[in-house]
């Protein structure tokens, strides 16, 4: 079976109005579904007196929520659930079985890439009015998807209450001053050896996705991630290993945290998020 007919059909939702500008792609956590995490996330209120939304907020968006596959989650005695890729525990420094994350990122990065490029396609503005985020496992899997996207600029990459897969192994990479032990052909002296460049070939070779090009997209692409300190889900020293992660590769991050939140986003999370978006001009 391809990896187009393992991915149930997205849910799309709008635009509410015409013409189109914007796309969304947003990405459910582990045991969750497009249809199931999109309606609520759409509908959840972005300010203390609830009359703003997203859909209000970005009214000629293109809101697609896809599914991941069903398979085997370790994590859960090997259950069979809905997930862009399989990972043990998370509990810091959560690199325990990271192997096990491999075949389901490799497989996820390659769908949303081809997504990537079809909603880039149908959108006047092109990869600049693409926003790519997720939640939860959606949030590392859109995370990596965007490490390794070689295409036009993105307008954004947004995450919440997640994590970076590698993040610990990718920045030990970009930051040694031994000699590259990655490299594979005689040419390799002469590539960029800055930190992105070399975090991103260390990760490619990981997930044996090769690169058709060299791309630093991500560098030139605002990226928001917010977490609560409460998370019980993912503990908010991922979502600061991932943030410090990112800019120790010279990506330009936005890391909010907040208070009394658990494993979820609030309004005040989503209001951060629009005005992070609004601010940098995506949401025009």
């Amino acid at each position: 079976m391809s990896a187009k007919q393992r991915f149930p059909k997205p849910l799309v939702v709008g635009p509410l109005k015409q013409p189109l500008k914007q796309t969304l792609i947003w990405l459910h956590g582990r045991g969750s579904s497009g249809p199931e995490f999109g309606p609520d996330l759409l509908t959840h209120a972005i300010n203390p007196n609830g009359s703003d939304t997203l859909v209000t907020r970005f009214p000629h968006a293109h809101f697609v929520f896809p599914s991941a596959p069903l398979s085997r989650a370790h994590v859960y005695n090997r259950s069979l659930t809905h997930q862009w890729f399989n990972n043990w525990k998370l509990d810091p420094p959560a690199q325990e079985r990271e192997h096990l994350q491999v075949p389901g990122l490799q497989e996820t990065t390659k769908y949303l890439h081809t997504l990537i490029a079809r909603e880039i396609e149908m959108v006047p503005g092109g990869a600049g009015s693409v926003i790519l985020g997720g939640l939860s496992q959606g949030c590392a899997a859109a995370l990596v998807a965007a490490l390794l996207w070689e295409g036009d600029d993105l307008g954004a990459v947004v995450g919440m209450c997640g994590w970076l897969p590698f993040a610990g192994r990718m920045q030990d990479v970009a930051s040694t001053d031994e000699d590259d032990l990655f490299e594979r052909d005689d040419n390799a002296e002469d590539k960029a050896q800055d930190a992105f460049n070399t975090a991103v070939e260390w990760l490619r070779e990981e997930l044996d996705i090769p690169a058709r090009s060299k791309s630093d997209m991500l560098k030139r692409t605002p990226v928001f991630l917010g977490h609560g300190v409460e998370d019980d889900g993912v503990d908010v020293w991922l979502g600061r290993k991932a943030a410090s992660c990112l800019k120790d590769l010279g990506v330009d991050v936005c890391w909010k945290e907040y208070e009394q939140l658990a494993h979820w986003y609030s309004e005040n999370m989503l209001g951060d998020l629009d005005a992070f978006l609004q601010s940098r001009s995506v949401a025009q």
